[in-house]
């Protein structure tokens, strides 16, 4: 699979991870990556989980939810 942002510029570059929102692939060079606490029930009296999750999107989405 390539990267689909890479493909809009004319260039095939492989892609090394999929958007969370929208589901696009993209390159390392238009992936971004956060970490986040998920919240929800993780044990009893607990609603955060000990290690933070992992988040990728690509360009468009990230400025999508950044623009909240």
């Amino acid at each position: 699979m390539n990267c689909y942002e890479c493909a809009q510029q004319g260039r095939t570059v492989a892609a090394i991870a999929v958007c969370r929102v929208c589901g696009a692939a993209v390159c390392t060079d238009h992936v971004r990556s956060e970490s986040k606490l998920l919240r929800e029930t993780a044990s009893p009296g607990k609603v955060t989980h000990d290690r933070a999750a992992r988040s990728l999107t690509c360009p468009v989405c990230r400025e999508a939810e950044e623009s909240r």
